[in-house]
């Protein structure tokens, strides 16, 4: 690229999207130009606007920055993030999809849509050319690019593997979610600490929907969604980073031995197109033979909190293979993916430097 491609951060001053101001920092590809947010932060400083949570510095460029109103559109450019909650990201992303952004969002309000893409691209990065359907169909010379739910993300990555090399045809998943999936403030001190709360709206749903999206398979403009089953438990619990699952799988082929799953986790290699994009995780896998491992607290950051971890991997008396896993959930799982799809968009020709 001859410049770097400007970027604007829909819902800067949240949980999610402070991450992306942090990860945008000093990226060799992308520059952000514009911060939005609420009507009550829209006009002060992004320092004096944002409750910055993050253990991080918040970055020297992004303090004095103006917050700009998410709507009407703030500037133009050719890549959003939106780190916008559902209801928000309904209205607005569209507006910027029209305008001939690609939106490279975190929000739900459009996974489940037929014509677009919900990309992890260690998994599925040919799902991107839904984006050619969507513009024909809506009318937008933009786009919208989804990227997961932030529980979904590690699971998808793990059965990506075990459906390439066995097939993959029950799932049971049990989450403990960290607390910063909830954002901030997302759960009272006095509801979590010394708890487990066994409810989080919408999470199971999500969880049990979206991998078969992922995991299906491209046929024209259309998905035919992964022939599995998914059923989950998600729980909140005091971990303050890091969604770990434990996982129950039955396989459509058994392995010869519990070996045979590791290596296919610990060899997995993304499709070439995403191995080298600059988030890309480095391995996309790591599995741990320790057997009280992963912990959030000494595995979260592997990768740079891009990698899936993966530990106690077993039999299974009723299924075939248990294990658990973990992922970083505001990286991997939120800000990390969005910024990884928009990588993978600029590797496929999608997102370019060339805007006036």
């Amino acid at each position: 690229m001859r410049r770097k491609i400007p970027a604007i951060i829909l819902g800067a001053a949240g949980a999610v999207g402070q991450r992306f101001v942090q990860l945008l920092d000093h990226h060799p590809w992308f520059e952000v130009v514009a911060l939005t947010g609420s009507e009550r932060g829209a006009g002060r400083t992004y320092e004096e606007a944002c409750h910055w949570v993050l253990d991080i510095p918040m970055p020297e460029w992004a303090r004095r920055m103006e917050v700009l109103p998410t709507l009407p559109k703030a500037v133009d450019a050719p890549l959003v993030f939106s780190a916008l909650p559902a209801h928000a990201a309904r209205e607005a992303e569209p507006i910027y999809a029209q305008a001939g952004s690609i939106v490279c969002s975190n929000a739900s309000a459009f996974r489940e849509e037929a014509d677009v893409p919900l990309i992890l691209p260690e998994v599925n990065p040919d799902h991107t050319c839904l984006i050619h359907r969507q513009r024909r169909e809506r009318g937008w010379s933009g786009g919208i690019v989804t990227n997961p739910n932030c529980t979904s993300t590690g699971m998808t990555v793990t059965l990506k593997a075990l459906k390439d090399a066995f097939g993959v045809e029950k799932v049971v998943a049990v989450s403990m979610q960290a607390l910063s999936g909830a954002g901030y403030p997302g759960v009272a001190s006095l509801d979590i600490l010394g708890n487990v709360i066994p409810y989080i709206p919408g999470e199971e749903e999500k969880v049990e929907s979206e991998p078969l999206k992922m995991l299906g398979d491209l046929q024209g403009e259309a998905i035919l969604a992964a022939p599995l089953t998914i059923s989950a438990h998600t729980n909140r619990v005091a971990v303050a980073d890091g969604h770990m699952l434990c996982l129950s799988i039955a396989l459509n082929r058994p392995p010869s031995d519990m070996q045979e799953i590791a290596r296919c986790l610990a060899d997995y290699a993304a499709p070439q197109i995403s191995r080298d994009l600059p988030s890309a995780p480095q391995p996309p896998i790591r599995v741990l033979e320790a057997p009280d491992r992963p912990q959030p607290r000494l595995d979260v950051h592997t990768g740079a909190g891009m990698t899936t971890v993966v530990g106690r991997v077993r039999p299974d008396p009723i299924f075939d293979v248990k294990m658990t896993v973990l992922s970083h959930n505001t990286i991997r799982g939120a800000a990390g993916a969005s910024i990884y799809n928009a990588e993978l968009l600029v590797k496929q020709g999608i997102i370019t430097d060339e805007w006036s």
